[in-house]
């Protein structure tokens, strides 16, 4: 609401700052400010990532926690900070480092860092104080213009006020028919100067209009005020500035009948949002009944005291606003509950655990963990007892969600803890197994095998089957990262006998392609088709997509090595068809039909398919495991090898040019919306040129299976001369047979080139 000017003069800044604040009060709209501007800004600048930064802690690694946020994986032997320069690289892009209040010197460090070292990036930053930092330049966003004292009651003159329109607006959506007129417009404007034109402050008081009359929301704001710590800072912003919003948020609770006051406050200590289980476990008790908390929810959000997270997740998430939340925990605090519901959201996150504690392979099982990481994370870090066993079931759960987030450095500081205490049957060889895959993620591949060892010797000694077979398993992924085939299958053998003799079809199917993909590494192609028949229909039909995409991998690289070259494509096509397209999942697939384009011999279309994956992994800051990037490798340098200079640049840079849609447009063979794309039209029109017109007249004859005399008898020429086009057809296509070039031709057919 309003705003249009601020928002004119931030485009003018940013063409000549990189890094700009934007200061204010709490709830004045420093994010929604950010955002709109973000929204509007030219195409020129590629990206625009936002970080929220509120539910950090002091001591939280700032670099990783943006590297997570932005969805980069941590790499070895690289901090934080260097993993998001190599993804920023000198890429043109917009950060925007929400709530950095808390964190402000740490967010001055990486915005120096990052400005320094990239020089496309600019940064926008909210934050209640300015960062301090060299070339800062510093906006503050005041609050919504108020009517002056003595404009009256004349609806048009208060109108021109933007707290005014916001309440009016806000208002109309809460009690459908309220209009701004003579009749309370004095009570309207003086309810926006009460609240000094804090954004958040009027819309929570204009959502009680329907309930309240004007007269008795005007009141409550004059009551005695909870103080709302989080909101006061002496040396920039008086306290004036933060009673406004304090009267709304108190009012607001008092409003409140106490058993929504009850779980409003209980709600304080989930950081990382919640969803309608969580917050009956969390908040019932203690006068709240269970069955009552999910209505309380829909009041709560009704009231703007919870909002829904956005996206389309199953179940709906919520979260407090985190000067909301600051008002619950000081209430909470007051209430002398903080302990007792910190216990109780550790006994929920345990009765989490208990669900994962019945996966065989839980470490690699995203799921429960995965959305509740920022308060599983706050509730060990408030826990006091760092010496019981809930304490350490949780720690190693939190791991697990770092190793899952590919973020070894922070799983590794917790495993090293665990695995100190050497007197804890309880856990058994879970954490040595989980830390033996984090040491393979972090190329540590030693250390790897020493810890899968001391995984599977103590899972021997405790007799637990099902842990021995996941100790069995990340012990053969170490073995397999070192190239150690051969003992890598022997484990799965073990390890697939365990699990089908626990009864669990799911589990056997996703150990059964592990030997698989073993067997594929060791030689032993044949027995790995076998498996894969067998455990892929299960996969395929029950599992999340992570693991169907993996399995359909497999089966497809196992086909390629067979030579059954359609069914590899068909295979990695699925794949390409069920994982995110974004993600560095769908880059394996692009890498598979690369690998059978080069076994059918469309040089071309190999190094394409290989250079626009190299150059998204490139972005992406991954890399494939070793033996696939070795093959791939390996098939692209053959392809650069046979292919003429003019068709090697032209497929390299028609490659670069694949990106997004374009490229699974061009990787399954189809086209979005049937149109021709500009990276396809310009990359067979180069191949066009290679070829002259009696050439391709006589490879268009091969393709039909014509032998070099039927050849010669249908355009007129001798049998030699047929044999003289068909030897440069294969010095400029790379293609030595006559069935590599009948399938080089009948792909430019099916793609209309």
């Amino acid at each position: 609401m309003g705003r249009r000017q601020e928002l004119a003069q931030l485009r003018t800044l940013l063409r000549t700052s990189r890094l700009l604040t934007l200061t204010g009060a709490g709830g004045v709209g420093k994010t929604r400010l950010a955002l709109e501007f973000a929204k509007g800004l030219p195409e020129r600048h590629a990206r625009v990532d936002l970080v929220a930064l509120d539910s950090l802690r002091d001591s939280a690694p700032l670099a990783r926690s943006v590297a997570t946020a932005l969805g980069l994986g941590e790499r070895a032997g690289q901090s934080g900070t260097d993993v998001l320069v190599r993804a920023i690289g000198g890429s043109r892009r917009l950060l925007i480092m929400d709530n950095c209040e808390h964190l402000a010197e740490s967010c001055a460090r990486l915005a120096t860092t990052l400005l320094s070292r990239c020089p496309g990036l600019r940064i926008l930053a909210t934050s209640r104080e300015a960062l301090r930092v060299p070339g800062e330049t510093v906006f503050r966003v005041g609050e919504l213009s108020v009517p002056p004292d003595g404009t009256g009651s004349d609806p048009t003159a208060l109108l021109r006020s933007d707290a005014v329109r916001l309440f009016v607006e806000r208002a109309a959506s809460r009690a459908p028919g309220f209009t701004l007129g003579r009749d309370n417009g004095a009570a309207v404007a003086e309810i926006c100067r009460r609240l000094d034109g804090l954004t958040l402050a009027v819309e929570l008081a204009a959502r009680r209009v329907g309930t309240l009359p004007l007269g008795d929301i005007l009141a409550g704001l004059d009551n005695h005020l909870f103080p709302l710590s989080l909101l006061t800072d002496d040396n920039r912003i008086g306290p004036h500035r933060h009673d406004g919003l304090a009267a709304a948020i108190d009012w607001s609770h008092r409003l409140l009948d106490p058993e929504e006051q009850a779980v409003f406050r209980r709600l304080a200590v989930l950081v990382g949002g919640f969803d309608a289980r969580a917050a009956q476990a969390i908040c019932a008790g203690g006068g709240v009944a269970p069955g009552r908390v999910f209505r309380i929810l829909g009041a709560l959000e009704a009231k703007s005291l919870i909002a829904r997270l956005p996206g389309d997740t199953e179940p709906a998430r919520f979260h407090q606003l985190s000067a909301i939340r600051a008002y619950a925990r000081e209430r909470l605090v007051v209430s002398g509950e903080l302990h007792a519901v910190q216990q109780q959201t550790i006994e929920w996150l345990n009765g989490l655990a208990d669900l994962v504690g019945n996966e065989v392979f839980a470490d690699q099982t995203g799921g429960l963990f995965l959305a509740e990481r920022d308060n599983l994370a706050v509730a060990l870090a408030d826990t006091a007892d760092r010496d019981s066993a809930r304490y350490r079931r949780l720690s190693l759960e939190l791991a697990r969600v770092h190793y899952q987030q590919e973020q070894p450095s922070a799983a590794r500081s917790l495993l090293d803890g665990l695995l100190r205490e050497t007197d804890e049957p309880a856990l058994g060889g879970a954490v040595a197994a989980l830390a033996t895959r984090v040491a393979c993620q972090q190329s540590d591949l030693a250390q790897a095998l020493l810890l899968g060892e001391r995984a599977v010797h103590l899972e021997r000694t405790h007799g637990h089957p099902a842990g021995l077979a996941n100790a069995l398993d990340a012990r053969a992924a170490a073995r397999l990262c070192r190239g150690e085939f051969a003992a890598a299958v022997a484990d799965l053998r073990e390890c697939l006998n365990l699990v089908e003799a626990l009864g669990r079809p799911h589990d056997t199917a996703w150990c059964t392609h592990h030997l698989a993909w073993a067997l594929l590494q060791a030689g032993g192609e044949a027995e790995a088709d076998g498996l894969m028949d067998r455990c892929l229909p299960v996969l395929r039909e029950h599992a999340h997509w992570s693991r169907a995409a993996a399995a359909l991998h497999t089966a497809g690289a196992v086909r390629l090595a067979l030579g059954r070259l359609q069914n590899a494509e068909d295979l990695f096509a699925e794949v390409l068809g069920i994982v995110p397209k974004g993600s560095f999942h769908a880059l394996y697939p692009v890498e598979g039909l690369a690998l059978v384009a080069a076994e059918s011999g469309d040089m071309r279309r190999t190094l394409r398919l290989y250079e626009a994956s190299a150059q998204a992994r490139r972005q992406l800051d991954t890399e494939p495991e070793a033996p696939w990037r070795r093959r791939v490798e390996q098939a692209a340098v053959r392809a650069r090898t046979l292919l003429p200079a003019a068709a090697r640049d032209a497929a390299l840079s028609g490659g670069r040019r694949l990106r997004g849609d374009r490229l699974v447009a061009y990787a399954l063979r189809t086209r979005p919306g049937n149109l021709r794309t500009a990276t396809d039209t310009a990359a067979a029109a180069a191949e066009r040129s290679l070829l002259t017109g009696r050439e391709s007249m006589v490879v268009e004859l091969v393709a039909e299976g014509l032998t070099n005399r039927q050849i010669a008898e249908r355009l007129g020429l001798s049998p030699r001369t047929v044999a003289t086009h068909l030897d440069k057809v294969r010095d400029k296509l790379g293609l030595r047979s006559r069935t590599r070039i009948a399938l080089w031709a009948a792909t430019r057919s099916r793609e209309g080139s």
